[in-house]
């Protein structure tokens, strides 16, 4: 008997994993996904996303589950080695172009938890706990994967059209593929610590980073009771140096000071390396790697699970549309191109962000003490820092850049508020947009509906009219929210527009 095939095998059920399962689905594309344990893994570890991120949650309809339980960040403060502020750069909590806060803090176990509920709403999804995968192997017109079912310890197997490997740094999927790490030469050990308490520390609630090539250190408050410490470890130092409360006072007595030991409940200690590493491959012909299978990235930035979800949106709309029959296979193609310099620009920014921050002992700290105060006055550089707008994708198949004008090409559309109060995100939905601030000729517009795409007017005096009128007036918007095309000859951008139709979100999961 013929195993029937899977569209997609996805392995791994981490926040990557879930994404791209719960966004292939809303196009009706079946997937399976193996998991290794049985259900979320308990421990904290990322703690933030952007306002682009949020943007992606509300995509998946789980936008106002998420702000349930997470807290915007009101920015970030430098501090020397003394406790003294060196800098401030606030962060707009109600957003500017996500319609976002545009930094979030949270617990990943409760994310998780969200994102498996919201998974199990679609009958094309199957999530499947204690399936330890143990070979990916490509056979002509499909993948045959090989796991262990961990519960009787029998082996199976399945097949699948495509393979996305979303199993983390140690990825299985990228062994299988004979893909390598590449190390961009950056390496440190920290101590991360997880504190619960109902005692109010009473401190800003934003991101304080000191600044000390001795003993840096990060404090932020993530939960109503839920508190976040990371503080570089020394050479001979372990995380069994600071295995309890009592050992760890010392660290946390700047934010500490006046509470006891026994309303301190400690949640987790552990040390961590924290390295920059990005896949040499992220393809292999129907096998994808994604997430930290395919980049590890320093969280000075904090974007270390957000590239992972961005990998997410890239490739599943394009996956669905192959699978689908709508789009050719060759822009599967594009999501290395587009996500990998993505990935390592991201990289790069964190391992300066992490020097800066960390690095150059004395004569660091001198320097630190006398730029810090004055960054702000750097032409763009608190904006840089502080919107939470990630670079732009590189030209590709689907993103026509021109290298003398790029505009908004690439880059997201502002998710502005339009009159009727509907963000921009509501009306495109996963579906081809063209965005114009000039009137459509009947016939265009029918040709973009009649394709599955949305048509979304600009009216005058808008953000989003401004914002098109130093793209050329018309933008062709892809399902993942990036401008593939600008112009001003409407027609030509409509002529362009592919047939794709619409996500098949029901109607109970829709925000």
């Amino acid at each position: 008997m013929t195993t029937p095939i899977i569209p997609v095998v996805l392995v791994g059920a981490g926040p990557t994993g879930l994404t791209a399962a719960t966004l292939l689905a809303r196009y009706g594309i079946e997937c399976l996904v193996l998991e290794r344990w049985d259900g979320v893994y308990p421990q904290p570890r990322a703690v933030h996303l952007d306002g682009e991120i949020r943007r992606l949650l509300g995509h998946l309809g789980v936008g106002d589950e998420f702000d349930a339980i997470s807290r915007p960040v009101l920015g970030l403060r430098l501090f020397d080695p003394s406790l003294r502020v060196l800098a401030q750069f606030d962060r707009d909590p109600e957003g500017e172009r996500s319609g976002h806060p545009e930094a979030n803090l949270f617990d990943q176990p409760e994310l998780e938890a969200i994102l498996r509920a919201n998974l199990a709403r679609y009958p094309v999804a199957t999530l499947r706990g204690n399936a330890e995968v143990t070979a990916v192997t490509e056979e002509g017109a499909c993948v045959r994967v090989d796991f262990t079912d961990r519960t009787t310890g029998r082996a199976e197997s399945v097949r699948a059209r495509y393979v996305l490997g979303c199993d983390g740094a140690n990825s299985l999927v990228r062994t299988a593929v004979g893909a390598r790490m590449r190390d961009l030469r950056f390496e440190q050990r920290w101590l991360v610590v997880d504190i619960a308490t109902t005692a109010d520390l009473g401190h800003w609630d934003g991101v304080h980073q000191i600044c000390d090539p001795d003993r840096a250190a990060t404090y932020m408050r993530i939960g109503k009771t839920r508190y976040r410490w990371e503080f570089r470890l020394r050479p001979s130092e372990t995380a069994d140096d600071y295995a309890d409360i009592a050992r760890l006072c010392p660290l946390l007595a700047p934010w500490t000071a006046g509470v006891s030991d026994a309303d301190l409940e400690l949640v987790r200690v552990a040390a961590y390396t924290f390295r920059a590493q990005l896949a040499d491959r992220w393809r292999d012909g129907r096998i994808f790697l994604l997430g930290d299978a395919a980049h590890l990235t320093p969280p000075f930035i904090g974007q270390g699970m957000g590239a992972g979800l961005r990998d997410a949106a890239n490739l599943s709309w394009k996956l669905a549309g192959v699978l689908r029959g709508e789009l050719p296979e060759r822009v599967l193609d594009t999501y290395e191109t587009e996500r990998k310099p993505h990935a390592r620009a991201m990289i790069r920014l964190a391992k300066l962000t992490g020097a800066i921050m960390t690095q150059g002992g004395e004569l660091g700290n001198r320097l630190r003490g006398l730029i810090a105060p004055r960054l702000h006055r750097l032409p763009g550089f608190t904006r840089m820092l502080t919107s939470g707008e990630s670079p732009p994708l590189r030209r590709s198949g689907l993103v026509d850049a021109s290298p003398l004008r790029r505009g908004p090409v690439g880059r997201l559309t502002p998710n502005d508020r339009l009159p009727d109060g509907r963000a921009v995100d509501e009306i495109i939905a996963g579906r081809f947009a063209i965005v114009t601030a000039v009137d459509l000729s009947p016939e265009d517009r029918a040709r973009v509906e009649e394709r599955g795409g949305v048509v979304l007017a600009a009216a005058p005096g808008t953000d989003l009219h401004r914002w098109l009128r130093r793209g050329r007036v018309t933008a062709l918007v892809r399902p993942d929210g990036a401008v593939q095309r600008c112009g001003r000859n409407p027609s030509t951008l409509c002529a362009a527009q592919p047939r794709f139709a619409p996500s098949a979100t029901p109607t109970h999961v829709a925000e």
